[in-house]
């Protein structure tokens, strides 16, 4: 394997986030002889931002392979030598950033922050989305030795694409629906206008919010791109794009990252990602019918895979490979075109894992899963809502009223699965009824490149040697089952040893 990444500095945004905590990994296990790591962290002070690196990152599941691998003691030496978080916020300039000396040495920046929430708040989504890459953009171009900047974005900044959605960039101010003019300084200017109309109401904190996130909604909308995450994306693309000037510039496009295929381990996942909103209210009974075309290719790709795709991308793109003319700077990684699974598909392995590891619920009883009945047009979808469940859900109501709250519970439970499964359907809706698959040309020559230079195996990010009923069975529903326990984990550990350890070991009678 030739020395990739030896002696290099990088600068990496986003690095407390699932697929920048996988990067981290992935550098320092199989090149420990990088220079540097910059990690820029949201905190108060560099001691706050060490902790946060430390809790946050390092003692996750995720280095245990490596802390094996080298020894704990080994790994705290490579830390202290290597790492270094930096404070810094990605919505200020130069991240409010004052260090001379590091613009100096940087050779690699990395974008991963994101906010990926769809219907996040319109004004945090452009901070971060819109802005925070722009700021990315004139970071680099103060760093007088930077040779590339990778930015992590989505491929469905497409929108709701149908047929063969090309590897193509945006231009500044294009839009989807080609009906409207989109300019940014005006999406801000709606932002501020916005929120001192609010202001001025006396909201509070939540009502801002909900209609703060109606607002990108409708903005979204109105350009033609379903929700404000893919919106703000695209706009961030639209930016580096048009201001980039000689800067080498990588847009890396995931689909759907889901847990890690492989590496460090398989299974490995951390939050709760979009097909496992489902996952999870499936597992937990809350929802047996749902919204979708049972033959929508749902484009998944494990993290790990995504994470090797940028690595790929700079062994590349710095060495000026003879496969990579400036032009081809944007990479779909993604399995639609070359290894698909139906929505059918995962609907029967989400059936048959949960038959066979049901859960239980809190009175101890064990959870039954049906098969999902599923609907593709949302109109059937909610006329099936308003004929089954409307009526008992009334009818719950008043026994309810009538017996002094008797069936409080039985109505809560029933009315929160109505709303989960609505709002968990409109939300998702593009995914559930898209019908594009993503050109990957530019990917496949950077799969190409990779086996020429020997490390196809140490960065594979090819999709077709994965079987997804053996991953889904045993690597990636395991791995989000395991997820929800370990986190439960950690918040009783924290609750335990917090300040007010006393009075929560009272409520838990651990004294």
């Amino acid at each position: 394997m030739e020395p990739f990444l030896e002696g290099k500095t990088i600068f990496i945004t986003g690095a407390t986030g699932f697929l920048a905590k996988i990067l981290v990994e992935k550098i320092l296990r199989i090149q420990p002889n990088v220079r540097k790591l910059f990690l820029l962290v949201r905190a108060s002070d560099t001691k706050s931002a060490k902790k946060r690196f430390n809790d946050e990152v390092m003692q996750t599941e995720l280095f245990s392979v490596l802390r094996e691998k080298i020894g704990a003691n080994n790994l705290n030496s490579l830390i202290k030598e290597k790492v270094f978080p930096i404070v810094g916020d990605i919505s200020l300039e130069d991240f409010g950033i004052e260090n001379s000396e590091m613009f100096k040495e940087i050779d690699i920046i990395i974008n991963s922050a994101a906010t990926t929430r769809f219907d996040e708040r319109y004004d945090i989504a452009m901070n971060i989305n819109v802005l925070g890459a722009f700021n990315v953009l004139k970071f680099a171009k103060k760093c007088s030795n930077v040779k590339i900047l990778v930015h992590v974005s989505t491929a469905y900044v497409c929108g709701e694409g149908e047929g063969v959605i090309p590897e193509k960039s945006f231009v500044l101010g294009e839009t989807l629906n080609k009906n409207t003019k989109l300019e940014i300084d005006v999406e801000r200017k709606v932002i501020e206008e916005k929120l001192k109309e609010l202001e001025d109401q006396n909201l509070t904190t939540k009502e801002v919010t909900i209609a703060m996130r109606d607002l990108g909604i409708q903005r979204a909308n109105l350009h033609g791109w379903p929700n404000t995450y893919s919106f703000t994306k695209a706009m961030g693309e639209m930016l580096l794009g048009h201001y980039k000037e000689d800067l080498r510039l990588v847009i890396i496009r995931p689909t759907i990252i889901t847990s890690t295929y492989k590496e460090p381990f398989p299974g490995w996942i951390e939050g709760v990602k979009t097909v496992d909103s489902f996952i999870l209210a499936y597992g937990k009974g809350v929802m047996n019918f749902c919204f979708g075309d049972p033959n929508t290719i749902l484009d998944m790709i494990p993290g790990d895979m995504v994470v090797n795709s940028i690595l790929a991308s700079i062994i590349a793109h710095i060495g000026n490979d003879q496969h990579y003319p400036s032009q081809e700077l944007i990479y779909h990684i993604s399995s639609s075109k070359i290894n698909p699974i139906k929505s059918l598909d995962i609907q029967s392995f989400l059936f048959h894992y949960f038959t066979k590891n049901p859960w239980m619920n809190k009175d101890g009883k064990i959870i039954k899963v049906g098969k999902h009945t599923l609907f593709s047009s949302m109109d059937n979808f909610r006329k099936y809502i308003s004929t089954y469940y409307w009526p008992l859900l009334k009818i719950v109501e008043l026994a309810n009223v009538l017996s002094w709250r008797r069936f409080d519970k039985t109505y809560k439970d029933l009315k929160r699965k109505i709303d989960m499964a609505i709002r968990l359907s409109e939300l998702y809706k593009p995914y559930l009824l898209f019908h594009g698959s993503f050109d990957d040309a530019n990917t496949e020559k950077l799969r190409m490149a990779m086996k020429e230079h020997k490390m196809d195996d140490v960065l594979n990010f090819d999709p077709s040697c994965i079987n997804w009923e053996d991953y889904f069975m045993n690597t990636h529903l395991p791995g989000a089952v395991n997820h929800i326990f370990w986190g439960l984990y950690i918040l009783i550990n924290w609750l335990i040893n917090s300040s007010s350890a006393y009075y929560i070991r009272m409520i838990f009678c651990l004294q």
